[in-house]
């Protein structure tokens, strides 16, 4: 007997080169024709605007070399007289190995979705929080489907691991309860959206332009210029104030005119302030009244809009209200009311009462003796 005809497991040398050379050939097919089919797939990705051909192309190339071969040799297993164990066993492998290769198919489907969202935002100031947060969870749930089908079909009782998964889960959840409020608050960050990267917010004593949303913390560019981080859960307990969102702004202010200015003159007060306002542009006016008499001044009050959020336009706003008011009124011969302070030296004031009261004391010993 030759040595080719030497039995391994039920089957001649020669009986195993041969499966090893079809595994072999059939590796080689399956390779030309996945690369055939990726190379399709891109040239009609560039051809057309749909996003359908780009995944699969992407798809295709996370092919594993390694799970080509393996399938081909498990193919060409085909050819062997092997005990019943042993075809358990390679259907064991068979379902193993397309198992993770589907897996591997789907994790890259994913990671272009991914990808996909975040460059569609990269022109705007969206929130990427979310995209990442259902990216982990489809991963967790397509490596687990894998995981769980594979030991199903190898007859683990996969009844009892799920059960003690979900146990293992509660009390993982306990112990990590801090760092899954924040991932919770980062979720409700980015479905609710109370404010997006760029966005200048004010929370406490904090403020500053949004710089990154994460899955635990956010963090801010204070107008100081250092970043300040802080948890998500920390950020959502406090009530937000988002400058970004503001269509128009608000501007109250007061001035105080001086007490002897004659009537006729404070009638036309509001009609110049209007006319400042108006002028300014970028401005809608509301309301200029006299509103009071003060101690040392007639106090005016008003109220208008700049119909914009910018900051320093506002200012810029101000500004030119302010130098037109003072031209005007300067005009006109009326005079800004200066406080009325009174001072006095230091212990005066008690000197002056305690000069009262023997006064009033004396004042009564008079009247005794009348």
């Amino acid at each position: 007997m030759t040595w080719f005809e030497t039995e391994f497991l039920g089957n001649s040398v020669l009986r195993w080169l041969s499966a090893g050379a079809a595994g072999l050939a059939i590796y080689l097919v399956l390779r030309i024709v996945f690369r055939f089919a990726g190379e399709r797939s891109a040239r009609a990705a560039r051809q057309t605007a749909t996003n359908f051909d780009d995944l699969l192309g992407q798809m295709l190339a996370s092919t594993r070399q390694w799970a080509l071969l393996a399938g081909a040799l498990l193919l060409a297993s085909r050819m062997l007289d092997l005990p019943e164990r042993w075809h358990t066993r390679i259907d064991y492998l068979w379902f193993l190995v397309v198992g993770l290769q589907i897996g591997l198919w789907l994790n890259q489907g994913i990671s272009y979705w991914v990808k996909h969202r975040l460059d569609q935002r990269q022109g705007n100031t969206g929130n990427p929080v979310i995209t990442t947060i259902i990216s982990w969870i489809l991963r967790l749930f397509v490596w687990t489907l894998v995981v769980l089908a594979v030991l199903a079909n190898m007859g683990v009782n996969i009844t009892a691991m799920v059960a003690s998964l979900g146990i293992g889960g509660v009390a993982v959840a306990l112990a990590v309860q801090n760092i899954l409020g924040d991932l919770f608050a980062s979720a409700a960050i980015g479905l609710d959206k109370p404010f997006e990267i760029g966005d200048f917010i004010v929370f406490g004593d904090i403020a500053g332009s949004v710089e990154h949303v994460g899955l635990k913390t956010t963090r801010i560019r204070a107008l100081s210029g250092e970043q300040i981080v802080c948890s998500n859960t920390q950020l959502l307990t406090n009530t937000i104030h988002n400058y970004k969102r503001m269509a128009e702004r608000r501007i109250q202010f007061a001035f105080g005119i001086a007490q002897a200015t004659p009537a006729a003159q404070l009638e036309q007060i509001p009609r110049i302030v209007r006319e400042a306002i108006e002028a300014a542009g970028n401005t809608r006016f509301d309301r200029a009244h006299f509103k009071e008499f003060g101690e040392s001044a007639l106090n005016f009050e008003v109220v208008y809009f700049v119909t914009s959020p910018d900051y320093n336009l506002y200012m810029d706003v101000q500004q030119s209200v302010n130098l037109a008011l003072k031209k005007r009124l300067d005009t006109l011969g009326i005079d800004f009311a200066l406080p009325a302070r009174r001072l006095a030296a230091p212990g005066i004031e008690n000197l002056l009462r305690e000069q009262a009261d023997r006064y009033e004391g004396r004042e009564t010993t008079l009247g005794h003796a009348r």
